[in-house]
C-alpha cells in the first residue's frame, strides 16, 4: 500500500508541467544583472584621475606611455613593476589594490592637446625622464555602449509588459490607449453550447411576451413599419435577485438574429477621469456600426443612480458624467436608429428619472418571484441532469418552496444531489430535497452545540407554543415541521407553508402575530420566566405592527393614513412626516395590537394546554416533529370559512403583495 501511495504521489508530481513564459527570461536576466552589480566581487578597472596625480608618476619614471584618445581623454599606462608596487603598498587609496595589470591604469580628461603637451615637456625637463605619447581617434567600445544602454532597455521592456497587462481587458489589443474602449462582449450565435433560447427559460411568461415582441420586431420589422409602429428604444428588466433577468437577456441573444453586445454597469466605472463616458461612446459606436443591434447592460444601477443623491460627491462626479453620456447616447441630439438597449437591475427605485422616461427605457418589465406553476417548470429544467427517484412528486417540491427564486431552486436541486451523494445513495429522493430546503432556509445543523437540559426544555416548549397556535388559528400559516436541533444561529426552528396570496387582511396578520408571540407566551406560562430566545420573534412582531399602523392604515385612532414611501427617495430618515402627537398615537396603537395578539396566543395555549405539553415532550424525545404528529395531537386544521358576522365582514384589505408586507 505504501508503494502504491508513493507511486501515486510521483504520478501527481509528474503531472505538474511548468510552462515556459517570456517573462521568466526577462526576470532572470534582470535578477542576474542586479545580483552581479550588488553582490559581485571587486573588479579590475581603470581609475579616473587628474593631471596632478599622473604628474607624480611621470616624475618617478613609472609611466610607460600616455595615449591621447579623441583629443579629449588621456589613458596612462604604468610600468608592470609600478603596478605591483602600488598594489602591495599599505595606507594608500584602496582603489589602487584593483588596478588592472594589462591595459591602461588611469584616465583623465584634457582641455587642450597643446596645453597637455607643454605640461608633459615641462615635467620631462624637471625630472630628466621621457614619456612616450601617442594619439588615437578610436570609436567608443560597443560593449561600453551596451552596458550603458542595457538598464534603460530593460526598463522600457518592463513598462511595455506592464502596460500590456494593464490594458489587456480592453478591446483592440494591449496598449494603454485602449483603456477608454468599451469592454463589451459580442454573443457568438454559432456556438451551440452557449446558445440559450426562450425554451430554456422556465416561467416568466409575461416577461417573455414583452421581450419576444422586441425580438419579433427585429425579425419581422416590415410588419410593424407598415402600420407606422416604432420599436421601443429600451427595455428595463426589474426584479429581485435570482429571478432570471440575465438569463432572459441570454435568451434574447439566442433568439434574435442580430448582433448582441453584453456589458456590466461596473465596467464603465474606472479610476481615470473621463474613461466611463469614453467607454459609453465607444459602446454605442460599435452598436451603430452593427445596427440593427441589441446592447445589454447588466446591473445598470452601478452608473444609473439618481444624480445629486451621491453623498460626498460633487456634480462633477465621474459616475454622473458617465450617466450623462449614457442619457445622450440613448436619446440625445443624434438618434441611434436600430440600437435597442436592454438593462437589468434589482434597484429600480434609485435610478435617475431621466433614465426611466419614455424614449430611453420605454418599457419596464417586471421579473418577479415565480408562482406555484412557474416553480414546477423551473424544477423541471434543473432536474433534467439529476438521477431522480421515479416516485418523486415535482408538484410537492414546488409547494415546499414558496418565495424561492429561480436561483434558489437551482441551489435546492444542487444541494439535494450533494446530500444524496454524501449518504452514498444511487438516486436523489424526496427526503434529500426536504433536507436541502432546510439547509438553505435554516442553515447547517449543529448537533454538537452544547445545550443544558434546562435550556433544551425551554426551547422545546417555546417551539411547541409556536406550533400549537399556528395549527389552531385558521388564518396562521400551516406548520410543516418543528425542530429543536440548532441550525445556524437559531436554537430551534419551525417551518411553515405560507399561503400564496396577493393581499393580506387584518385578521390574517393578527393570527400570524399571535403565532409568532406564542413562543414567549409558552415560556411565561410553563416556566414563570422569560428568556432572550424570543428576540427574533419580538423584532418581527414589532416591525409588522408598525407597518399595520403607519403603512396600511389598520388603526382606528390613527386613521386611514399611510406614511410609506414606495419610491424610497424621501428624506424620512431625517424628518418624520407626522407630528409628535401622531407618533405617540402610533406607539400606543402598536402596543395595543401586540397586546391583543399576545392575549390571543395566551388564550389559545390555555385552552389547549394538555396538547401543547404532549407536543413539547414529543419534541424532547424525537427532536423533530412533523405535520402528521401535530395532527395526531390536535386533529385536522380548521377550514377557512367566509366571515358570517357583520364585524367580521368588514375586512380591511391591503392592496399590496406579501413580499411588500415582509419588507416593511
Amino acid at each position: 500500500m505504501a508503494a502504491k501511495k508513493n507511486n501515486n504521489k510521483k504520478k501527481q508530481m509528474n503531472r505538474i508541467v511548468i510552462r515556459p513564459n517570456i517573462m521568466w527570461v526577462w526576470s532572470s536576466l534582470l535578477i542576474i544583472i542586479l545580483g552581479s552589480w550588488l553582490f559581485g566581487g571587486p573588479t579590475s578597472e581603470p581609475i579616473k584621475s587628474d593631471w596632478n596625480t599622473v604628474e607624480q608618476f611621470v616624475k618617478a619614471g613609472e609611466v610607460a606611455k600616455i595615449e591621447v584618445v579623441n583629443r579629449d581623454e588621456a589613458h596612462v599606462y604604468l610600468k608592470p613593476e609600478a603596478v605591483e608596487s602600488l598594489q602591495s603598498m599599505e595606507g594608500i587609496d584602496p582603489r589602487y589594490k584593483n588596478l588592472p595589470k594589462t591595459g591602461y591604469q588611469f584616465y583623465f580628461a584634457i582641455g587642450s592637446v597643446d596645453t597637455f603637451r607643454s605640461d608633459i615637456d615641462k615635467v620631462e625637463e624637471e625630472s630628466s625622464t621621457r614619456v612616450n605619447i601617442t594619439y588615437d581617434n578610436d570609436a567608443r567600445d560597443w560593449l561600453d555602449i551596451l552596458l550603458q544602454t542595457l538598464p534603460w532597455l530593460l526598463f522600457i521592456v518592463f513598462w511595455v509588459f506592464l502596460l500590456r497587462g494593464f490594458s489587456r481587458g480592453g478591446n483592440g489589443g494591449g496598449n494603454l490607449m485602449n483603456v477608454g474602449k468599451a469592454r463589451a462582449q459580442e454573443f457568438n450565435q454559432d456556438d451551440p453550447n452557449r446558445k440559450i433560447t426562450f425554451k430554456d427559460v422556465a416561467g416568466l411568461e409575461e416577461a417573455k411576451v414583452e421581450i419576444m415582441e422586441i425580438v419579433d420586431f427585429l425579425k419581422n420589422a416590415r410588419k410593424y413599419r407598415e402600420l407606422g409602429a416604432k420599436i421601443p428604444k429600451g427595455a428595463l428588466l426589474v426584479g429581485p435577485p435570482g429571478t432570471g433577468k440575465t438569463l432572459l437577456a441570454k435568451a434574447v441573444a439566442g433568439e434574435a438574429n442580430v448582433p448582441f453586445l453584453s456589458i456590466s454597469g461596473s465596467d464603465f466605472v474606472e479610476m481615470f477621469v473621463g474613461v466611463g463616458a469614453s467607454r459609453v461612446r465607444d459602446l454605442f459606436d460599435q452598436a451603430k456600426k452593427k445596427a440593427p443591434c441589441i446592447v445589454f447592460i447588466d446591473e445598470i444601477d452601478a452608473i444609473g443612480r439618481a444624480r445629486g443623491k451621491n453623498a460626498g460627491f460633487s456634480g462633477n462626479d465621474e459616475r454622473e458624467n458617465t450617466l450623462n453620456q449614457l442619457l445622450t447616447e440613448m436619446d440625445g441630439f443624434q438618434t441611434n436608429a436600430g440600437v435597442i438597449v436592454l438593462a437589468a437591475t434589482n434597484r429600480a427605485d434609485i435610478l435617475d428619472k431621466a433614465l426611466m422616461r419614455a424614449g430611453r427605457f420605454d418599457r419596464q418589465i417586471e421579473v418577479g418571484l415565480p408562482d406555484l406553476h412557474e416553480r414546477r417548470e423551473i424544477f423541471d429544467v434543473h432536474l433534467r441532469k439529476l438521477k431522480l427517484d421515479p416516485q418523486l412528486d415535482r408538484d410537492f417540491l414546488a409547494k415546499q418552496t414558496p418565495g424561492f427564486s429561480g436561483a434558489d431552486i437551482a441551489n435546492v436541486c444542487n444541494e439535494a444531489a450533494l446530500i444524496a451523494a454524501r449518504h452514498n445513495k444511487s438516486e436523489v429522493s424526496k427526503e434529500d430535497f426536504l433536507a436541502a430546503v432546510d439547509r438553505i432556509i435554516g442553515g447547517l445543523e449543529r448537533k454538537n452545540k452544547v445545550i443544558t437540559p434546562a435550556e433544551k426544555r425551554t426551547i422545546a416548549y417555546h417551539e411547541a407554543g409556536h406550533a400549537t397556535v399556528s395549527w389552531l388559528l385558521e388564518n396562521a400559516n400551516p406548520l410543516v415541521k418543528v425542530t429543536i436541533i440548532p441550525r445556524g444561529k437559531a436554537l430551534g426552528a419551525a417551518w411553515y407553508l405560507p399561503e400564496e396570496r396577493q393581499i393580506t387582511t387584518r385578521h390574517q396578520i393578527m393570527d400570524e402575530l399571535a403565532s409568532t408571540l406564542a413562543g414567549r407566551v409558552a415560556e411565561q406560562m410553563f416556566f414563570d420566566h422569560i428568556s432572550t430566545g424570543a428576540l427574533n420573534d419580538l423584532e418581527r412582531v414589532t416591525k409588522q405592527a408598525y407597518a399595520m399602523v403607519a403603512y396600511y392604515g389598520m388603526s382606528e385612532k390613527v386613521g386611514t393614513l399611510s406614511y410609506y414611501d414606495s419610491t424610497g427617495q424621501s428624506d424620512m430618515s431625517f424628518t418624520k412626516p407626522y407630528s409628535e402627537r401622531t407618533a405617540q398615537q402610533i406607539d400606543d396603537e402598536v402596543k395595543a395590537i401586540i397586546d391583543e395578539a399576545y392575549a390571543t396566543a395566551k388564550r389559545t395555549l390555555e385552552e389547549n394546554r394538555d396538547g401543547m405539553v404532549r407536543l413539547a415532550e414529543l419534541l424532547l424525545e424525537r427532536e423533530v416533529v412533523f405535520t402528521e404528529d401535530v395532527e395526531a395531537i390536535f386533529g385536522k386544521r380548521k377550514s377557512k370559512e367566509q366571515p358570517t358576522t357583520e364585524k367580521d365582514a368588514e375586512v380591511e384589505e391591503v392592496a399590496t403583495t406579501q413580499e411588500e408586507v415582509t419588507e416593511a
